[in-house]
């Protein structure tokens, strides 16, 4: 079995939505003063590698806590998407995987963008799902898409519609996605389990791929 991790590292000085406060770490305990380390850290809930809940953008959307736990583990499908800034994953790019799609959990898409993490470059032109193929992929019962993207909808978008049809169908979005390049095959099982954190409308996750033996063969 391989481990490996899809999370981005949480920092003061990382990467966050535009309009997001970056998060504090205070030192709040010292080994030299109080025998021991502990930090007070303060962040949004959408920081990092995250997960919405349908609460993020729907009223009366389930919380992330009221989800069981099997809700953030399953069986994945990653798929490779080599659009360019600014471009549209249609209904097409995804048609061939509808097989794949009936049998698993999660979709991954592979957009390679988070090549651009760290950059100004990550923010915008992005590519991302057009509205028909959100609609589409909601027909399937997938647990959850990922994607190695700041968002499910363009920088300007401001009703987020791509948000709204896979968060109205249940299905839980993951953004900022890290090292799905690493991954070397199309199935795996996948994890996001996030922090249980009451009337979470996000969370950040701890993402990993879980490969078998024989799928690296």
């Amino acid at each position: 079995m391989k481990l490996i991790d899809l999370t981005q590292t949480i920092a003061p000085d990382m990467p966050v939505y535009p309009g997001t406060a970056p998060p504090v770490f205070r030192i709040g305990c010292t080994l030299e003063a109080d025998g021991f380390l502990e930090k007070e850290i303060r962040l949004f809930s959408h920081t990092g590698t995250h997960v919405d809940a349908p609460a993020h953008l729907l009223s009366g959307g389930k919380t992330l806590d009221q989800m069981p736990i099997q809700s953030f583990y399953g069986q994945a499908l990653l798929v490779h998407y080599a659009g360019g800034p600014g471009s549209s994953i249609e209904v097409a790019d995804l048609e061939l995987f509808r097989k794949d799609l009936a049998e698993v959990d999660f979709l991954l898409i592979r957009t390679s963008w988070s090549r651009y993490w760290g950059t100004k470059a990550y923010f915008s032109d992005f590519p991302v799902l057009c509205e028909k193929a959100a609609s589409w992929l909601s027909g399937f019962k997938l647990k959850g898409i990922g994607v190695d993207a700041i968002s499910f909808d363009p920088a300007q978008s401001a009703n987020f519609p791509v948000h709204k049809v896979l968060l109205g169908e249940g299905i839980l979005l993951v953004e900022n996605l890290a090292n799905l390049d690493k991954i070397g095959c199309h199935r795996f099982e996948f994890s996001c389990l996030p922090l249980k954190i009451a009337d979470a409308d996000g969370a950040p996750v701890r993402a990993a791929a879980i490969i078998a033996d024989e799928a690296n063969s």
